[in-house]
């Protein structure tokens, strides 16, 4: 962490930082298989005021409009206690999680009446570029396609909160989404310079090298996905794992040092202590 953001963990244990409340959000793991399995990072702009110069999957804050969205629904229910959610934040949290992908790489993960994806056509990016500027105009889209929500598209992963002793702070759910067929990610989204297909266990080995920043959620979940063949196992397997709200928190150690654990955010229980502190810092960015 950059040394002023070091500096809150002790502020916040002697009572002297308010921790900044936090907003939801949602982000969305892309997959493709290619020589086994992909997925999709986008580098955040060296301009943006969040997360700059860092690899993260897609996504982005849930706004109103998500929650109040008078969409279509197929499948089954969102399940909102998996999610720690009540069920409007939890419509909203997947709603914006296909907004925001939609907006970021023009991957619009809905389904038509008899449950076949949506296809690519010649209004596709212009219904992109209308939501990019308004997320309320979403609902409408996908009203004008016939097309509607269907949870089963991207099962929740993990779930993510930024420590306390950021200045922006969000409550994030990861979901992981296989690319519909027909349709391809590109790089649409002005809030990235540069994007990239990779092997899960590559993106890793490029980040212990320094050659792509990321922070420790990212590289949590590029850690779990590893060892999977494929697409389809990532989603067999995203349906029983045990889903917790994690967040890096700071404590005393027995010598008066700051020390760091991660912790059920429901209950403060320690899920696991950490060796050192989170590197990278999500507001000061790379």
């Amino acid at each position: 962490m950059p040394v002023h953001v070091s500096a809150r963990a002790r502020a916040l244990l002697h009572g002297e930082w308010e921790p900044p409340p936090v907003r939801d959000a949602s982000t969305v793991v892309l997959l493709r298989n290619a020589d086994g399995l992909e997925t999709y990072l986008m580098r955040r702009a060296a301009t943006m005021a969040f997360a700059a110069g860092m690899y993260v999957f897609p996504g982005g804050r849930i706004d109103d409009a998500d929650s109040d969205a008078d969409v279509t629904w197929a499948g089954m229910p969102v399940d909102a206690q998996r999610m720690t959610a009540h069920d409007r934040q939890a419509r909203g949290l997947i709603v914006g999680a296909v907004r925001e992908v939609f907006e970021e790489t023009g991957v619009l993960l809905a389904v038509d009446d008899s449950g076949r994806p949506a296809m690519e056509d010649d209004a596709w990016e212009d219904d992109r570029a209308e939501v990019a500027v308004s997320s309320a105009a979403f609902a409408g889209v996908l009203a004008r396609r016939g097309l509607r929500v269907d949870p089963a598209l991207l099962p929740l992963w993990t779930h993510w909160i930024t420590p306390e002793v950021e200045s922006k702070r969000y409550d994030v759910r990861f979901f992981v989404a296989a690319v519909p067929p027909g349709q391809h990610a590109r790089d649409v989204s002005g809030e990235a310079d540069q994007v990239v297909w990779l092997p899960p266990a590559t993106a890793l080995g490029d980040y212990s090298r320094g050659l792509l920043p990321m922070l420790p959620p990212t590289v949590a979940t590029l850690a779990d996905l590893a060892s999977l063949p494929d697409v389809e196992a990532v989603l067999a397997s995203a349906g029983t794992r045990d889903v917790r709200p994690l967040m890096p928190r700071p404590r005393f150690d027995d010598d008066g040092a700051v020390a760091w654990d991660v912790i059920d955010a429901r209950d403060g229980s320690v899920i696991v202590r950490l060796p050192a502190e989170p590197a990278g810092s999500e507001v000061a960015g790379a």
